[in-house]
C-alpha cells in the first residue's frame, strides 16, 4: 500500500462515523418543533414570496407509490400495485397546492422549477400526470429558464410518459439505476436491464430531452470493484449528461426493508471507499467534472456552469442550477423551505389524505430558523456548494468554528487563511464531516444516538 492509500485509509478510519448529508441546516433531528406552528410557516412561506417573487418559487411534488420495494431505498414509499390510488392522490396535492395558492392572496406565483419525485412517479399513468401538471400550471406563471424534471424507474418508463411530459415542459429526468449487476440487483429487489435504459435514453434523446441523469450508488450488499466499473463503464457508453454517484445508507432501523441482507453482505469503510475512488476516476476519465458531494455532470451542463459560475446551490431535492428562496413541497413526507423555516408534511398516505379532506395543510412539524441558524446555513451551504467558506470576523462563532476545524486542518482536509476555509482535494471525500464542524446544534447537543449514516 502507497503512502497514499496508507494516508486515506487512516483518514476512512478515523472519520467513517455518522453524519448529516446537509440539506438544509438544521438538519431534521434538530429542528425546534417546540416553537413552530402552522400560523409562523405561513407567515415565513408569504414573506419569502413576496421578498423572491421575481425570481420565481420551486416545487416539489412527491408521488410515493411504487409496485414493488427495492431494498436499499431510504425514500418514503408506499408499495402497491393498485393504480386506482392514483386519481384521489392527485386530487389530494391539486387541493394542497390550492392552500398555498391562498396564503399569496391572490398574486399569482412564478415558478422556476417543478420535480416530480418519489417513489416512483411514472408509477402513475403518463395523462395522470398531465392532469396534475396542467392542473399546478393553471394557476402560475412560468420563468423563461424554468427546470421541469422528474424521477423514473426504467423498467416502467413508456415513450407516452416521455412525451406528454416534454409537452408540459419537462426537460431533465433522472434515471435511477444504482447498478446493473444482476446479483447486486437481486439483492436490491431492483430489477433493469441495460437494454431497457438504453431505450428510455434513446427515447428521451428523440423527443427532445436535454439533460438526463443516472443515480448510482456504492456501498450496495455484494458490490465489488468488477461489478461498480462494469456499471460505469456501460453507463459511459449511454452518455449521461449528470451522474449522482451516492452512498449507501444503511439504516436498518429506519427502513426495515434493509434487513434484507446484513452487514456482512456490505463493502465497509476503506472496501466502500475504494469502490467510490474507482466510480470517481472512471467518471473523471470520461470528461466529466466533480461538481459537489456525489455529483458530477457535463462540462456543456447547466449543473457544471452554475458551479464554475458560484450560483450552485443544495437544498432537499439535491443540487441545483439554482437558487430560489422559496420551495414548496407538496405531497406525503415533502419538506418545504421558506429559507427562513422548514416545514414537513405527515408521513402516510391515509394521514395525509384525512387531512386534506379536512381543509387542514397537512404539515407534522418544521423549524422557524434564529439568527445564528441563517449564518450557519449560508456557511455550511457554501461549503457544499463552493468548497470555500467566508467567515465573519466580527462573530463570536468564528473562533469556536476555527477550534472545531483545527483537528480538521492537522488532517488535510481543509485551510484556513485569516478568516477564508478552504476544502482541500482529499476534504472533498469528506465534505459531511467538515459541515459538521459548522454545525451548532449538532456541536450542542451531541448525542450517542446514531441519527445519521456513516459518512463514507
Amino acid at each position: 500500500m502507497s503512502t497514499q492509500d496508507r494516508t486515506m485509509a487512516e483518514l476512512v478510519q478515523k472519520y467513517n462515523i455518522a453524519a448529516p448529508r446537509y440539506t438544509s441546516y438544521p438538519t431534521v433531528p434538530f429542528w425546534d418543533e417546540k416553537t413552530f406552528s402552522i400560523d409562523a410557516w405561513m407567515d415565513q412561506v408569504y414573506r419569502t414570496f413576496k421578498q423572491s417573487k421575481d425570481r420565481g418559487l420551486s416545487l416539489y411534488i412527491h408521488l410515493p407509490f411504487c409496485e414493488s420495494l427495492c431494498t436499499y431505498c431510504g425514500c418514503n414509499t408506499r408499495i402497491t400495485k393498485n393504480h386506482q390510488v392514483e386519481l384521489p392522490y392527485i386530487a389530494a396535492l391539486l387541493k394542497e397546492w390550492e392552500m398555498y395558492l391562498a396564503v399569496f392572496k391572490g398574486e399569482r406565483p412564478l415558478v422556476s422549477e417543478i420535480h416530480l419525485g418519489g417513489g416512483t412517479p411514472t408509477f402513475f399513468q403518463p395523462e395522470n400526470l398531465k392532469l396534475l401538471i396542467e392542473g399546478i400550471l393553471e394557476h402560475v406563471d412560468v420563468t423563461a429558464d424554468r427546470s421541469f424534471s422528474f424521477e423514473a424507474h426504467p423498467a416502467n418508463t413508456t415513450t407516452e410518459h416521455l412525451q406528454i411530459l416534454f409537452d408540459l415542459g419537462f426537460r431533465r429526468l433522472s434515471l435511477g439505476i444504482q447498478d446493473f449487476d444482476p446479483l447486486v440487483q437481486f439483492m436490491i429487489n431492483r430489477q433493469q436491464t441495460f437494454e431497457e435504459v438504453e431505450a428510455v435514453m434513446l427515447n428521451a434523446r428523440e423527443i427532445g430531452f436535454e439533460s438526463i441523469n443516472f443515480d448510482l450508488i456504492y456501498g450496495l450488499p455484494k458490490q465489488t470493484q468488477a461489478s461498480v466499473q462494469d456499471t460505469i463503464e456501460k453507463s459511459m457508453l449511454l452518455k449521461p449528461d449528470r451522474i449522482s454517484f451516492y452512498s449507501y445508507a444503511h439504516v436498518p432501523w429506519l427502513k426495515p426493508g434493509q434487513r434484507h441482507y446484513t452487514e456482512a453482505d456490505l463493502p465497509k469503510g476503506t472496501a466502500k471507499l475504494a469502490l467510490y475512488n474507482l466510480g470517481k476516476k472512471l467518471i473523471l476519465a470520461q470528461g466529466y467534472a466533480d461538481i459537489g458531494m456525489d455529483h458530477f455532470a457535463k462540462k456543456e451542463d447547466e449543473l457544471y456552469l452554475a458551479f464554475q459560475e458560484e450560483r450552485l446551490h443544495r437544498n432537499f431535492m439535491g443540487y441545483a442550477d439554482r437558487f430560489n428562496p422559496l420551495l414548496i413541497g407538496i405531497g406525503v413526507s415533502s419538506i418545504s423551505d421558506a429559507w427562513g423555516g422548514f416545514a414537513q408534511n405527515v408521513k402516510t398516505v391515509e394521514e395525509y389524505h384525512k387531512l386534506i379532506a379536512s381543509g387542514v395543510l397537512p404539515v407534522v412539524k418544521g423549524h422557524i430558523l434564529n439568527a445564528e441558524d441563517l449564518v450557519i446555513r449560508r456557511y455550511i451551504l457554501d461549503m457544499m456548494c463552493k468548497g470555500k467558506v467566508q467567515l465573519d470576523p466580527t462573530s463570536d462563532l468564528t473562533a469556536q468554528i476555527k477550534e472545531e476545524l483545527s483537528t480538521l486542518v492537522q488532517d488535510g482536509l481543509v485551510s484556513i487563511e485569516g478568516d477564508l476555509i478552504r476544502c482541500t482535494a482529499i476534504g472533498r471525500s469528506f465534505l459531511r464531516n467538515i459541515c459538521m464542524a459548522f454545525d451548532q446544534r449538532f456541536l450542542k447537543l451531541r448525542t450517542k444516538m446514531q441519527l445519521f449514516s456513516e459518512a463514507i
